[in-house]
């Protein structure tokens, strides 16, 4: 029993690590091996659409073959990574990227985060200091006239 759940296992681990390999197409890989790793490397970087967290090197949707296919054909072009990538951006939007730019708007995405979390620890810091320093209230009794009041409230 165990021999076959080791089995299945390595058979499962053969099928997961080929998985991102067969999305590309053999009729899709160029055959200048540096333009196709450049290619590869790219594609990489750049989100399926249809398959949202998924690069375009992994999977399989045709969108996905067609911008394999665009970054090839740019690359065959004599286009640096760099214009690919602008030429993607602009055709399909930044959000093709899977690791989006730190300019424009997206700055303040990438500052919201950590400036709220240094805000927030200053706010439970101060407010730690201020519980430490604060007097301690008064614990007085009852007046006399509360207490006569309590007791008859007490009695019904």
């Amino acid at each position: 029993m165990t021999r076959l759940i080791a089995i299945v296992l390595a058979l499962g681990l053969v099928v997961g690590l080929t998985g991102p390999a067969l999305a590309v197409q053999p009729d899709e890989i160029l055959d200048d091996p540096v333009l196709e790793q450049r290619a590869r490397d790219l594609s990489a970087g750049l989100r399926c659409l249809v398959c949202r967290n998924e690069s375009i090197d992994e999977s399989n949707a045709d969108l996905a073959r067609d911008m394999r296919l665009l970054v090839r054909e740019r690359l065959v072009e004599g286009d640096s990574d760099a214009e690919v990538i602008a030429f993607i951006v602009e055709r399909y939007g930044e959000y093709v990227l899977l690791r989006p730019t730190t300019e424009g708007a997206n700055l303040i995405l990438w500052v919201a985060a950590p400036a709220l979390f240094v805000i927030t620890m200053l706010g439970a810091l101060l407010y730690l200091r201020r519980r430490e320093t604060a007097p301690e209230p008064m614990r007085e009794g009852l007046s006399p006239e509360d207490e006569a009041r309590l007791k008859e409230l007490l009695k019904d």
